[in-house]
């Protein structure tokens, strides 16, 4: 059975929370914190991506077409910690990326020296301008969450004028449903490295971590909650491509479930993983990305996997596989992992 590694109260406080991690993109620090940048000297020649809920590794060429050597600062986007957190999250509620990613970076063979650049912005502002040090003025925590004082003694004390007034700043959201206001803001991390891309030559890139994976077990894949009135199911499917032909393979394994769980007295069980990458973030090079080539590995023949990608061919019992040529990526990948086990069982 797979390790999860987010809370109970995390899933319940957001929505399913993915473990986003994402494409190099070129970077460049400005007044607003951590910015992506386009370079057009660069182009990714190949992008090689293997994904599963236990590891997920990469492998770039990238070429520098200048006549002169390029040093930038390279950044690998991680996911925003999710707002509207509330109550007590244990140990494992906001993510230790330095030591639960086991990141690591090659160049041409050689480690990387990497830094995690921390940006505290506004849900929704699409600058990310960095809010830590407007925290800062007002004594407020960055990981509100961690800090029952705060919430009870401080949001919960303010005047009507001050919740009006953060609310226009976008530091604070109306929880209407409770009346009351919530904070606003999201811990987004970028993994960087400074790299110098040479004259006229061509350079691997590898990338290799542990990814965070949003979790459930059981969930609304069962046909009598997907089919609930008002269930939000449809969203959900559309979000990962979940088609028929997924819910009627889901639907046989559920029955076998049931049989065998009969005849041998173990409890059937499945897991709802999600898992996020970040691909529009390769658009940023000179080009679209030249040879790529996506595994997604749903680790044994049994379990189940959906996402939202045309071109996918089986070429194992465990992996699919997506090539694409000149591939210009224009939004992300939320991908579906279903493992399907019995409890008591091999």
């Amino acid at each position: 059975m797979k390790r999860f590694l987010l809370s109970v109260a995390l899933l319940a406080a957001a929505d399913p929370f993915s473990a986003a991690i994402a494409n190099d993109s070129s970077s460049a620090v400005g007044v607003g914190g951590l910015e992506l940048v386009q370079n057009d000297a660069i182009s990714m020649d190949s992008e090689e991506l293997y994904l599963s809920a236990d590891r997920v590794r990469v492998k770039y060429r990238f070429t520098n077409h200048s006549a002169r050597d390029v040093e930038t600062l390279v950044s690998f986007p991680l996911p925003a910690v999710p707002t509207g957190i509330k109550g007590y999250m244990g140990d494992r509620g906001y993510p230790s990326w330095h030591k639960d990613l086991l990141f690591e970076t090659t160049v041409d063979g050689v480690r990387a020296d990497l830094e995690m650049r921390q940006i505290i912005s506004v849900v929704g502002d699409p600058s990310q301008r960095d809010i830590t040090e407007r925290l800062r003025q007002l004594g407020w925590p960055v990981e509100y969450w961690t800090d029952y004082i705060f919430r009870r003694d401080i949001l919960g004390n303010l005047s009507d004028a001050d919740k009006q007034r953060y609310l226009a700043e976008g530091l604070l959201k109306a929880r209407v449903a409770e009346g009351d206001v919530v904070p606003n803001w999201q811990i987004s991390t970028h993994v960087t490295r400074t790299q110098i891309f040479p004259a006229g030559k061509t350079v691997e890139v590898q990338h290799s971590y542990k990814p965070y994976i949003g979790s459930s077990i059981g969930g609304g894949l069962l046909k009598k909650y997907r089919t609930e009135r008002n269930s939000g199911f449809q969203r959900y499917a559309a979000h990962y491509c979940i088609d028929r032909t997924f819910l009627k393979t889901f639907d046989r394994k559920m029955r076998e479930q049931e049989r065998v769980a009969k005849k041998t007295g173990n409890s059937g069980m499945f897991a709802e993983l999600w898992l996020s990458y970040i691909l529009s973030s390769g658009a940023n090079w000179r080009g679209p990305i030249g040879d790529f080539r996506l595994v997604v590995d749903m680790d044994k023949p049994d379990y189940m996997v959906s996402f939202c990608m045309d071109g996918v061919k089986k070429i194992s019992p465990t992996q699919l596989e997506v090539r694409k040529t000149n591939f210009e990526p224009k939004g992300d990948l939320d991908i579906l992992f279903v493992p399907i086990f019995m409890l008591g069982g091999e």
